[in-house]
């Protein structure tokens, strides 16, 4: 490569699914009504299906999340998504049931191509299993399922697939002793 230049990016293959007018009137929405914390969870779970996403019975998704697209989101029965949680979702998340997605977690399907000139996107749903459970602070990159029964733990970076049942911590600092 001989260099970086932002200027040619085009974004190519990117879909984001719905027309301008839809995602201007989605950005409103998101900002005026459904991250307020005095908007109540019914309501809140009623906009976003209005908007497509797929939404689960008995879903508690709290203030203060965000969701970049609804139209790519489908949530099982009985999830949790905690407060200040990020669903950066370029393509499409799907988030199983009786999973819990605590808070300030991320989810980004999104990327570039550090190899592109003009560094493409290189985007990747991502999926997160029954029963899973993602603690504080992680992030889930593009591409990577999380298996049924997992647990990801707080400020954990997943990078790839997690199997079913499996454990991933965060590496931990140690005191010299």
């Amino acid at each position: 490569m001989t260099g970086r230049s932002l200027a040619g990016f085009t974004g190519a293959g990117y879909d984001k699914g719905k027309p301008f007018h839809i995602q201007v009137l989605w950005m409103l929405t998101s900002g005026l009504l459904v991250t307020q914390w005095w908007c109540p969870n019914s309501i809140r779970l009623q906009i976003l299906r209005m908007f497509g996403a797929q939404i689960g019975v008995g879903v508690s998704i709290r203030h203060r999340v965000r969701i970049h697209w609804p139209w790519k989101l489908a949530v099982g029965d009985h999830s949790w998504i905690g407060e200040d949680a990020w669903i950066l979702n370029l393509e499409p998340v799907t988030i199983g049931t009786d999973t819990c997605i605590s808070q300030a977690v991320l989810l980004c399907t999104g990327s570039h191509d550090r190899r592109s000139e003009t560094f493409e996107f290189d985007n990747a749903p991502i999926v997160v299993g029954n029963r899973a459970w993602v603690a504080a602070r992680a992030t889930i990159l593009r591409g990577v399922t999380i298996g049924h029964d997992a647990t990801i733990g707080a400020t954990a970076l997943v990078t790839d697939d997690v199997d079913d049942g499996a454990t991933v911590f965060a590496p931990s600092a140690r005191r010299p002793e």
